[in-house]
C-alpha cells in the first residue's frame, strides 16, 4: 500500500482531466442513456398548485401549475381544455418538470372551473401520454357539485364522434348556440364518450358540435351539429369514486363501453343557409359539372351559348346539389363553353330569388395539352368506342341484377339486341327473357333483370352485341359477355329478418362488422320477410333508417326548427350491435319495427 501512496494526490487532477477530455458523457441531461430497456411509463403528477377543490381562486393573472415525476411536453395544446371556456385557449409554458397553464383574460367570478389536460401531455423522451387529469376549482367560496354524462355519435352511422364539443347553456334561447360560449364544455373522448363534472343543478340546453375552429361558437355553413329535444337538468351528485369519471386507458374496450350514458346526441350536417354556385370544372370536351352550396338546387332554364337547348342533357344527383352537363354535339367544342343559366340564388337579404349567372367552363392547362397533342397514333382502342363497364355478382344477382353503366349518356339504344341465356348442370342451354330499366338516379345506369328464377348450379350469360349502342360522341359500344353463376358453397349462410309492426317506409341495410360497406339494401313499407342469402361465416350490422318523408333517402336535422335527423337504429341482438352469423347456419331474426323506433 505505501508504494501507491504517493498516487493518491494525483487523483483528483485526473478526474478533473477526464471530465474535459470526455466532455460529450453527460452534457445532455435531457437524452436518455443508449441501452437499456425502453421507457415505456408514462409521466405521473407529483404536485398540482392551486390543489383541487380550493375556493375563492383570484380571478386575475390565474396560473395553474402541474409538476410531473419527469420532463413532459405538451404534445396537443388544444387538449388543455377549460370549462367554461374564454374566448381564447388557455397558453402554457414549461418549467423543469412543470407545465403552467395560464389564461390571457380574467376568469368570471363566483363560478366552478374544471381544466382538463387528458390527451394534452407525454413525456419528453419517448412519447408516452399522461393518463389525464381534471382539476376543479372555483372563483367563488363553493364547488358545483352535479355531473352527467352522455356519448356523441355520427346520425348516419351511429359510430361514436372523437373530438366532438358539448356544450350546456342556461341561457335557452335558440340563439345562444351562435351567439356567445357556453356555461359549460368538454370534448369527447375515442368512444365519443363525455363527462361533465361540477356544474351546477339548473336547467341546461345541450348541444354538440364538431368545432372546425375550436371557438366554442356554431358555424353552420362548415360545422356538424347535436342537440337534445329537452332541457336537461342533471340528476347525479359528483364523486370520486364514481366510475363513469374515472380516466381510462381508450385501449380498454371493456371498461370504456361499461361506462353509462344520462344522455346521446346524434351529431349531423345542416343544409347550408346559402344558395349559389359554389364549384364549376370542365373534365372533357363535352363533360362538365357544377356543384352548389346547398342541396334542392331550382334552376329555372339552362343552356350553352351557341347551341339549342335540347344539345344540353343534365342530370342532378339524389340530393341535388351536385350537376354533371353534357354536350350532345360532335362537333370539336371550343376550349371554353359559357353556359347561362338562370337558377334560385341567396341575395344579401338571405332571400332566395331568381338570378342569371354566365359560368365559363374551360378546359384546364392539363386537358387542353392532353387534346392538342392527341395524334391518330396516339388514340387507344377505348377512345373510340361507347365505353361501359358491367357488373354481375352472384351473390346479388337475384336482387340487382346485370349493371350495365355507359361513360357517356347513350343518343342510340338497342335493349332488344341483347341475348339472355341459362346452362344447367347437365350444360343444357336454354335462352330466356328480361327487363331492362334506367336507373332513376343516373341516366347513364341500367339494369338488365332476367325473367326466370336463379337455381344454384346454373351458368347464365348476358351478352351485349357490338355497335348497339351508341354515344354523345359518335362512338358505338364493343360486345361483350357476361357470367354469373350462384354461390354453391355449403359453407354459406343465410339470414332472414322477419319484419313486424311496419307502420312507416324504411331503409334496411345489410353492413359489414366495421360499417363500411352495405352488402344489401331493401326498402319496405310492409311487413314481410327479408332474406339476405350467401354470407361468409363473420359479423354484421342491421341498420334500419325510419324514412318519414318516403323519399329514399336519409333527411338532415334542422337546428332552428327543432327538427333532428330522420331515425337510423341498429338491430341488437342479445345488447350487440353485431350479429355472429356461424357457417352452415340460416339464421331467423324477427324486428318489431313498431318497438325499435318507439
Amino acid at each position: 500500500m505505501k508504494r501507491y501512496a504517493k498516487y493518491l494526490p494525483l487523483i483528483p487532477a485526473a478526474l478533473v482531466l477526464g471530465a474535459l477530455m470526455f466532455p460529450t458523457g453527460c452534457a445532455n441531461t435531457t437524452t436518455a442513456p443508449s441501452g437499456g430497456a425502453k421507457d415505456t411509463i408514462p409521466p405521473v403528477i407529483r404536485k398540482i398548485s392551486p390543489l383541487p377543490g380550493t375556493v375563492n381562486v383570484p380571478v386575475h393573472k390565474t396560473q395553474v401549475k402541474f409538476t410531473f415525476d419527469e420532463y413532459v411536453v405538451v404534445k396537443d395544446a388544444n387538449n388543455i381544455f377549460l370549462s367554461p371556456p374564454q374566448e381564447k385557449k388557455p397558453k402554457y409554458k414549461i418549467s423543469g418538470k412543470s407545465i403552467i397553464v395560464y389564461f390571457e383574460s380574467d376568469l368570471d367570478s363566483n363560478t366552478t372551473y374544471t381544466l382538463d389536460i387528458t390527451g394534452a401531455v407525454g413525456d419528453n423522451n419517448e412519447g408516452n401520454m399522461h393518463a389525464g387529469y381534471t382539476l376543479v376549482f372555483s372563483t367563488g367560496p363553493q364547488i358545483d357539485s352535479m355531473c352527467m354524462t352522455g356519448i356523441v355519435q355520427d346520425c348516419n352511422t351511429l359510430m361514436p364522434v372523437k373530438g366532438a364539443t358539448v356544450l350546456l347553456y342556461k341561457d335557452h334561447a335558440d340563439s345562444a348556440l351562435f351567439l356567445h360560449r357556453p356555461d359549460a364544455a368538454t370534448k369527447t373522448d375515442d368512444w365519443g364518450f363525455f363527462s361533465l363534472r361540477n356544474i351546477q343543478d339548473t336547467l341546461y340546453r345541450v348541444y354538440a358540435l364538431k368545432d372546425a375552429n375550436n371557438n366554442n361558437i356554431y358555424e353552420p355553413d362548415n360545422e356538424s351539429v347535436a342537440f337534445l329535444d329537452t332541457l336537461f337538468r342533471p340528476r347525479t351528485v359528483y364523486s370520486d369514486t364514481l366510475y363513469e369519471l374515472m380516466k381510462f386507458d381508450m385501449k380498454d374496450t371493456v371498461h370504456c363501453l361499461a361506462r353509462k350514458t344520462d344522455i346521446e346526441l346524434n351529431l349531423f350536417r345542416e343544409k347550408p343557409s346559402k344558395q349559389m354556385i359554389m364549384k364549376k370544372e370542365r373534365v372533357g370536351m363535352r363533360t362538365a359539372y357544377l356543384t352548389f352550396m346547398a342541396p334542392d338546387a331550382h334552376i329555372h332554364a339552362m343552356r350553352i351559348k351557341g347551341l339549342p337547348k335540347e344539345k344540353l342533357i343534365t342530370q342532378f344527383n339524389p340530393v341535388r346539389d351536385s350537376l354533371e352537363l353534357w354536350v350532345n354535339d360532335q362537333r370539336r367544342m371550343p376550349d371554353t363553353l359559357q353556359l347561362l343559366i338562370r337558377y334560385d340564388k341567396t341575395d344579401t337579404t338571405g332571400r332566395l330569388v331568381p338570378t342569371d349567372e354566365t359560368v365559363k367552363l374551360a378546359l384546364d392547362k392539363k386537358l387542353r395539352a392532353e387534346l392538342q397533342n392527341s395524334s391518330r397514333r396516339d388514340i387507344k382502342h377505348e377512345d373510340t368506342i361507347a365505353v361501359f363497364t358491367s357488373v354481375a355478382d352472384g351473390s346479388t344477382i337475384e336482387q340487382y341484377g346485370f349493371q350495365l353503366e355507359f361513360k357517356y349518356p347513350l343518343i342510340q339504344e338497342a335493349w332488344d339486341s341483347l341475348s339472355f341465356r341459362s346452362v344447367n348442370p347437365r350444360q343444357q342451354e336454354k335462352s330466356g327473357t328480361y327487363q331492362v330499366t334506367r336507373d332513376t338516379t343516373n341516366l347513364r345506369r341500367f339494369t338488365v333483370m332476367p325473367d326466370e328464377k336463379f337455381q344454384p348450379g346454373f351458368d347464365y350469360y348476358l351478352k351485349v352485341p357490338h355497335r348497339k349502342f351508341r354515344d354523345i360522341n359518335g362512338f358505338y359500344n364493343d360486345s361483350t359477355e357476361l357470367k354469373v353463376t350462384l354461390p354453391n358453397d355449403e359453407k354459406l349462410s343465410s339470414l332472414s329478418l322477419e319484419l313486424t309492426g311496419v307502420h312507416n317506409k324504411y331503409i334496411i341495410d345489410l353492413l359489414s362488422e366495421k360499417r363500411d360497406k352495405v352488402i344489401r339494401s331493401f326498402i319496405v313499407d310492409t311487413g314481410q320477410a327479408l332474406l339476405f342469402p350467401y354470407l361468409k361465416a363473420g359479423s354484421y350490422c342491421i341498420r334500419i333508417t325510419e324514412d318519414v318523408n318516403r323519399n329514399n333517402i336519409v333527411d338532415t336535422g334542422v337546428l332552428l326548427e327543432h327538427r333532428q335527423p330522420e331515425k337510423v337504429k341498429f338491430y341488437k341482438l342479445d345488447d350487440k350491435f353485431l350479429i355472429d352469423v356461424p357457417e352452415r347456419t340460416e339464421m331467423v331474426q324477427q324486428i318489431n319495427l313498431e318497438e325499435l323506433f318507439r
